[in-house]
């Protein structure tokens, strides 16, 4: 099982929304409506970190993070 973070839809503007991790398995469809109370949501995407190296032994993703790092 795979736990997402999914957030409620807010009904107006000045409405905060409810954050809910639920886990699911990854064969499920995305939740459109909180299993527990009915309140419209949408799955969050959260994005990864990663570090890809170069042949050159540089950073391709992130830059250069100086030399204290330990990646060059």
């Amino acid at each position: 099982m795979t736990t997402y973070v999914y957030e409620t839809i807010p009904s107006n503007e000045n409405e905060e929304p409810k954050f809910y991790e639920i886990q699911q398995s990854m064969k499920d469809a995305p939740l459109t409506k909180h299993p527990e109370t009915g309140e419209p949501i949408r799955r969050v995407i959260l994005g990864g970190y990663g570090l890809m190296k170069a042949e050159n032994g540089n950073s391709e993703a992130g830059g250069d993070c100086g030399p204290s790092c330990g990646c060059h």
